[in-house]
């Protein structure tokens, strides 16, 4: 038995093309949106609001300098610790299916305000400049591990219709 074409709101069913060009649009639409309201400070490497699309939200635990041995990546060198995080919190997305264009907010504790303008670069390697994040920076006293300088969390959206890796 066949089925019948999908119909819209009168009744009349709809052509095929039709269809296939409503789930583009509705994918197209479905990207992360960021938002920047002009009656806030400019942002700079981030976004003061991101709507995220329909999804499941993907939560990565604060990464800091450490190789998968757990040894302390770039003691006392503050960029070589932000590139081992920004390479950590890659190695957790892609775990996931995921990558930086799926980032809809960043957590970051750094333990020197004066390493910012570094740290601003290398999140721009990272994260993609036409979606960024949220994000949010703090400066703590220390972490964990006296020689660690940073870490970073994040939380980004696995897409409906994509698939989780296992």
């Amino acid at each position: 038995m066949r089925k019948p074409l999908p119909t819209h709101r009168f009744g009349r069913a709809m052509p095929l093309l039709a269809v296939l060009t409503f789930a583009a649009t509705a994918h197209a639409q479905a990207a992360i949106r960021a938002i920047n309201p002009s009656a806030l400070p400019p942002a700079h490497g981030y976004s003061h609001v991101v709507i995220a699309p329909p999804g499941r939200l993907v939560s990565i635990s604060g990464q800091v300098a450490m190789d998968a041995r757990g040894r302390v990546v770039g003691a006392g060198d503050f960029r070589a610790q932000c590139v081992q995080v920004f390479e950590n919190l890659k190695i957790a997305l892609h775990g996931a299916g995921l990558d930086f264009g799926d980032v809809v907010r960043t957590d970051m504790y750094v333990t020197d305000l004066e390493q910012l303008a570094v740290l601003r670069e290398v999140r721009a390697h990272y994260l993609p400049a036409n979606a960024q994040a949220t994000s949010t920076l703090v400066k703590v006293d220390g972490l964990f591990r006296p020689e660690l300088m940073i870490e970073v969390a994040a939380e980004a959206v696995l897409p409906d219709g994509r698939k989780a890796r296992p």
